[in-house]
């Protein structure tokens, strides 16, 4: 069962990138290299990241959109006229002048796509193919190339006990700032060495909140270990402008024990035992992480948030295929007419 870790191979603190020489000798179980994320780039072309099922408000750029003014740019304030949406009265304009005035807008043409990625150290974590850390970069890597290709901007809030705020850019110098971050936060050295309070997420939820722009899509990637009774406060009242998506990276270790047996275990500086041989101690397991996985259904249920469950043993190009590419989406929409 347990990860086999290559050496990790300490790095100079003036660079945050590894050299081409030590990136060809880095574990890609382990680690995420600038060049591998780059070359994602023609995955992502099979990701659109668009509505499943298009709402029935205004139309915002190239997207739909459930709120009216999302995504859009004040432009200017006119007398009332009959049919005009009172969501866009204003109502400042009107009390001066007496007289109802409604907003008028202008249509941006893009939207941002803003990322909130955890990688707390129980992100460095996994039993299969590689490390959740690993697979959150490559899948947030991917999410980013395609808001690229649509025309989006990408922003992202990266934190593991500090934070660091990208604002969102567009095209390629985006995807790019993007993918440099990626490559410091997922290194292990770097990760494992954080030390996050309680309640991170949470406050990580809030400062998206007080910066993220309204009418951008969201998508949440992290474990969860951190939710609590105000977590589903702070998505409450960051839905209220944005959609939001989550996307929770788990590895085949949290959804079941391993069969009867004693594991050996590392986090690449000291090595412990899991010891599954009593039939008590493997319900114990599975009744904790079936009690957490619960627990983070039924909060993105309360708030009608998309979960999808990304883990170590699938491949993230084809699991994100499968979700956003065009297939999953014609089948949606015709489920969606039928219904």
């Amino acid at each position: 069962m347990p990860m086999k870790f290559r050496q990790w191979r300490q790095r100079p603190t003036t660079d945050n990138s590894p050299s081409i020489a030590q990136a060809d000798r880095l574990n890609s179980a382990t680690h995420v290299t600038t060049s591998e994320l780059i070359a994602l780039q023609q995955a992502a072309r099979k990701l659109k990241l668009e509505r499943s099922i298009p709402a029935t408000a205004s139309t915002v750029g190239s997207h739909r959109s459930r709120f009216r003014g999302r995504g859009m740019d004040y432009s200017e304030s006119r007398v009332y006229q009959a049919g005009d949406d009172i969501r866009g009265m204003d109502w400042r304009v009107t009390a001066r002048a007496g007289k109802p005035h409604t907003k008028l807008y202008e249509e941006e043409r893009e939207r941002p796509v803003v990322m909130l990625l955890d990688f707390s150290p129980s992100l460095f974590f996994g039993s299969r193919k590689a490390l959740k850390s690993v697979v959150l970069a490559r899948a947030a890597t991917l999410l980013g190339w395609a808001a690229a290709r649509n025309g989006d901007r990408i922003g992202a809030l990266l934190f593991n006990g500090e934070h660091t705020e990208l604002p969102p850019k567009s095209g390629q110098h985006g995807a790019l700032n993007l993918i440099r971050q990626l490559v410091r936060y997922s290194d292990p050295l770097h990760g494992l060495a954080a030390e996050p309070k309680r309640g991170h997420l949470n406050a990580a939820l809030k400062r998206l909140r007080r910066t993220v722009r309204p009418g951008s899509l969201v998508f949440l990637l992290s474990d969860f270990y951190d939710i609590d009774d105000d977590t589903g406060t702070q998505l409450q009242r960051l839905q209220q402008h944005n959609d939001i998506v989550a996307i929770q990276v788990v590895d085949p270790l949290e959804l079941e024990a391993p069969p009867p047996g004693r594991y050996a275990v590392t986090d690449g500086r000291q090595t412990g035992f899991l010891d599954t041989t009593s039939h008590r101690t493997r319900e114990q397991y599975n009744a904790f992480f079936a009690a957490h996985h619960q627990r983070i259904e039924e909060l993105m249920r309360r708030y009608q948030i998309p979960l999808l469950q990304l883990s170590t043993a699938d491949d993230v190009t084809q699991t994100l295929q499968s979700w956003f590419g065009a297939s999953r989406r014609k089948s949606l929409q015709q489920k969606h007419r039928a219904a």
